[in-house]
């Protein structure tokens, strides 16, 4: 039954997906995206209660397809597909009149189905087929509306993630000199025999971590974020955000816990650089964010901070840090999914794009406004909201584990949180205490005000009972 589950949640997003250009009805054909997207979740859910274990798919000489259900794989599963469900319930509305929906729809489901299957991959050849599919699946989603600047955005997104795809095929080529396996075993893999050329395989481990970094958005491939996520659709901009980046820190993890082990890149040069990178990315990204005028572009210059505080909790190599930038994973999804929708409404309703013009529109939106808020303070990281736990793991972990460079990382993500309160709370300060031209109610209906509510909720609830899910991504640091 298990495996059953993990091919099912590959397989139902890709089959509804291709049945998207058959279906001439508007009606059914939206139905049909909301109910495959609702069976990807339950599948997802359903792995985790039925326990976990590895499916061998295809052998290929040297390589093979195997999907598998570990305890990290099912938790990013369940997070892609619940806020993949959530954006895809908004862009029925948003997308409500576009001529276009239905290819909309096509590429967000087959991209969905790709994320399922890197989730589920446990090994880095299927990781890499996966990664590469969401790739060209999801460039679609960013050129949608056809324009010259959206179709430039998709082409750098594109070629950026090339070459980072390029950086990480290196770096698979000489894993699979160096360890043992290239399957996704805890605490890695890396061979006595690779000890003997320990230097090259730092270097492929680092080529590794800085391909999969691109689609965190870390330095310095981190161009195509700002550039995608103000020109794609307020839903395509919100998976990009909450789950195509986390597909990137998914890789890093895999490839630092369970390829090369970090006990192999513990107090190495590789170690030391990558700490340095996602500091670098945290503050740039803050700075960038805070000068931003573009609503979209400044939500999206925060993912590039806020993502490198994950990076950062996985390059300490240390159970706190790791549980930390776990945590940091799950909050920052569901806060960029808040964000970016709420966005999405403003100029649904509105036409409003840039943060100068939203004065006053706290009024006549105030669950938008209400969403945005509760989003904005967990991203800071303000009791009682959940984005305090995950930044106080990662600075307590920061402290612990790392000397000098940790006490400075932490000094980073404490200025980093001050310009995060700078450029998202006089938004919503200025939208709901000034005075603006708005003269009627503007709150969008119920499906948007469904997406951005559930999101919002949830960061307070998991911030008032964090005890569960803490304990939950604990236990996983027994890799360490």
């Amino acid at each position: 039954m298990f495996h059953y589950l993990l091919f099912l949640a590959v397989l139902i997003p890709a089959l509804a997906g291709i049945l998207m250009g058959l279906i001439k009805s508007k009606r059914n054909r939206n139905a049909l995206f909301v109910e495959a997207l609702a069976a990807t979740l339950i599948c997802a859910v359903a792995t985790v209660f039925t326990g976990s274990g590895l499916a061998g798919v295809l052998d290929m000489g040297p390589f093979a397809f195997r999907f598998g259900g570990d305890r990290l794989g099912q938790l990013f599963s369940v997070l892609f597909s619940l806020l993949f469900l959530l954006s895809g319930i908004f862009s029925l509305e948003y997308n409500g009149h576009d001529e276009k929906q239905g290819r909309f729809n096509c590429f967000y489901l087959l991209t969905l189905a790709a994320m399922m299957g890197l989730s589920y991959a446990q090994n880095l050849f299927t990781y890499y087929f996966f990664y590469e599919c969401m790739t060209l699946l999801s460039m679609p989603l960013v050129f949608h509306d056809g324009t010259s600047e959206s179709m430039k955005a998709a082409l750098k997104y594109l070629g950026y993630s090339l070459f980072g795809a390029a950086l990480v095929l290196f770096g698979f080529f000489f894993a699979g000199q160096f360890c043992d396996t290239t399957d996704f075993i805890e605490g890695g893999t890396f061979n006595a025999l690779g000890q003997g050329h320990l230097g090259i395989a730092l270097v492929a481990a680092f080529c590794l971590f800085l391909g999969f970094g691109c689609k965190a958005g870390m330095l310095p491939l981190h161009q195509w974020l700002p550039v995608a996520h103000p020109v794609a659709p307020a839903p395509a901009s919100a998976v990009l955000s909450a789950t195509i980046t986390k597909a990137g820190v998914l890789g890093i993890i895999r490839s630092a816990y369970y390829v090369f082990g970090a006990d192999t890149l513990r107090g190495t040069w590789v170690q030391t650089v990558l700490l340095v990178l996602a500091l670098a990315t945290v503050f740039s990204g803050s700075m960038l964010a805070y000068k931003e005028k573009l609503l979209k572009r400044r939500l999206a210059w925060s993912t590039v901070s806020q993502v490198s505080y994950a990076l950062f909790g996985i390059f300490l190599f240390s159970p706190v840090g790791y549980t930390g930038a776990l945590l940091q994973v799950v909050f920052h999804a569901l806060s960029k999914t808040a964000l970016f929708l709420s966005a999405g409404a403003i100029i649904h309703q509105t036409g409003k794009t840039k943060v100068c013009e939203l004065s006053g529109l706290g009024k006549k939106m105030p669950a938008v406004f209400f969403c945005f808020a509760f989003a904005s303070l967990s991203l800071v990281g303000i009791p009682p909201f959940a984005g305090f736990v995950s930044k106080w793991s990662l600075a307590t972990g920061g402290i612990e584990a790392a000397g000098g460079l940790g006490v400075a990382g932490a000094a980073v993500l404490l200025i980093s949180a001050l310009l995060t309160a700078g450029y998202l709370f006089p938004i919503v300060i200025h939208g709901c205490l000034d005075e603006g031209e708005f003269d009627k109610p503007l709150d969008p209906g119920g499906r948007m005000l469904v997406s951005l509510i559930l999101p919002a909720v949830l960061l307070l609830l998991l911030g008032l009972f964090t005890g569960p899910l803490e304990s939950a991504l604990t236990a996983m640091t027994g890799i360490l």
